[in-house]
C-alpha cells in the first residue's frame, strides 16, 4: 500500500521546492563567478569567489543528484530554464543591471513553457499514458528512498 493521497503531495511540493532552491544555488554560483571574474588574478578575492563558485557548485551536483533519482530527467531538466530568472533576480542585485521588456517577456515565457511542460504531464496522466511518472509515483519512489537511509 502507498502513502494517503495527502502525504504524497506533501512529499512532491517539497521536491519541487528542493529542486527550485537547487536552482537558485546553481545560478547564484555564477555571481561569485563573474565576481572572481573581476579580481585580479591570483589573489586571495580571486580564490575566495572561485571557492565559492567550486563550493555552490558541489552542493547543486549533490542536490541535482537527489532529484533526478525521485523525479524524471525531462520534468527535472525541463525545470532548469528557471535558472534565467534568478539571472535576472541575481543581477539586479548584485550587479545593478536594469530589466527591460524583452527581459520581461523573455522570463515569462520561460516560466510559460516550464508550466506547459509541468502540466503535459498531467494531460497525459488523464488521457492514460503509462509512461509518465504521475506525482504519486513520485512520491512513492520518494518514500522508497526515504525508507534507504537515502
Amino acid at each position: 500500500m502507498g502513502q494517503p493521497k495527502n502525504r504524497n503531495k506533501k512529499n512532491t511540493a517539497w521536491l519541487w521546492i528542493v529542486l527550485h532552491l537547487m536552482l537558485a544555488v546553481y545560478a547564484l554560483s555564477t555571481v561569485f563567478s563573474k565576481f572572481a571574474a573581476q579580481e585580479e588574478h591570483l589573489t586571495f578575492r580571486f580564490f575566495l569567489f572561485y571557492g565559492l563558485v567550486i563550493l555552490l557548485l558541489g552542493l547543486y551536483a549533490i542536490g541535482w543528484q537527489q532529484i533526478i533519482k525521485r523525479l524524471p530527467l525531462t520534468v527535472a531538466y525541463a525545470n532548469k530554464a528557471v535558472s534565467v530568472i534568478w539571472g535576472c533576480i541575481y543581477g539586479m542585485i548584485f550587479f545593478k543591471e536594469k530589466l527591460n521588456t524583452g527581459k520581461i517577456i523573455g522570463g515569462l515565457l520561460v516560466v510559460a513553457g516550464v508550466v506547459l511542460f509541468a502540466l503535459s504531464d498531467t494531460y497525459e496522466k488523464t488521457t492514460g499514458s503509462v509512461n509518465d511518472k504521475t506525482d504519486d509515483k513520485i512520491a512513492d519512489d520518494i518514500d522508497k528512498t526515504e525508507g534507504e537511509g537515502v
